[in-house]
């Protein structure tokens, strides 16, 4: 279906199927037309690759999507949408809709059964109050995957892109860089989305590695370090997982010695190879 971006399209469509916008699942749909021919061109969709999309909305960016790509499986989760996307997306036959909830997908069953020979990446607008979870799933999960594009606030995807080392990193930017290489791609005004957020936007892209990183023996205990680290965010390493662990703060200190950091260390001031080697170096001792 032609001109989705067109906010009078738009609006007769809705209005043809009685949809409402829903708060509670975080509906802003994009209305800027530069915004998902972009995203799915920097977000791997092009021939030999099969794309899983995360939220339709109306299905502009899975149009773009679908036009580029070998296929494109969407899933979303508001079954009110799907009267809406038969129609906007009639147009296409390698487009398939799947109305669940992705945290409750099998998503490894899904590419074997529905992308077999092809190369696979995700796009995704999410919702702001479900940006992380959805992240940690897909990366966690091990998934068969090239790439994880995405649609997130601006100040989230400044935090998940930040470089290890820096002050806007946290715990998820441990965690992204732990299994991918993150890139910050572009920004997106709020003007851009139908009803229009309170913040602005930004897509990013998470390459995602062959190999993790070396040295980390319990990963579960590695990323439970890493948000105790940041639970307290003015405090240094040592009291911030002291008090977020309940550990004693001597044995703490003792892990912080042993990985040659200084005892006044800001977790925000560790790389990669110092989270894993303080971790590990707790990890023993307690």
């Amino acid at each position: 279906m032609d001109n989705l971006s067109n906010i009078s399209v738009i609006r007769d469509v809705l209005a043809r199927h009685n949809f409402t916008f829903s708060k509670a699942l975080g509906q802003n749909f994009l209305v800027n037309p530069s915004v998902c021919p972009k995203i799915a061109e920097m977000g791997n969709a092009k021939k030999g690759f099969g794309i899983i999309e995360i939220g339709t909305g109306i299905g502009v960016l899975t149009n773009e999507l679908a036009k580029r790509a070998d296929k494109v499986v969407a899933i979303e989760i508001d079954d009110r949408l799907m009267p809406v996307l038969a129609e906007t997306l009639a147009e296409y036959d390698n487009v398939k809709i799947i109305n669940a909830d992705v945290m409750e997908t099998d998503l490894h069953k899904l590419i074997a059964e529905e992308f077999q020979g092809m190369d696979v990446a995700v796009c995704a607008n999410l919702p702001y109050y479900i940006t992380s979870p959805i992240l940690m799933m897909l990366l966690e999960e091990r998934l068969p995957i090239k790439s994880v594009t995405v649609m997130v606030q601006k100040e989230a995807g400044t935090r998940l892109c930040a470089p290890m080392g820096t002050r806007d990193m946290g715990a998820v930017t441990v965690a992204i860089n732990y299994f991918s290489v993150p890139k910050l791609l572009f920004n997106v005004s709020r003007g851009s989305f139908m009803p229009s957020p309170n913040v602005d936007s930004c897509v990013v892209r998470f390459d995602i590695r062959d190999k993790t990183p070396e040295g980390v023996t319990d990963e579960k205990f590695f990323f439970k370090v890493a948000r105790g680290a940041f639970s307290q965010r003015r405090k240094t390493l040592s009291n911030s997982v002291s008090s977020s662990m309940g550990i004693d703060k001597s044995i703490v200190n003792q892990a912080i010695e042993q990985s040659d950091l200084p005892a006044s260390v800001r977790p925000e001031a560790l790389s990669m190879e110092q989270f894993i080697t303080f971790s590990e170096a707790l990890r023993k001792l307690i």
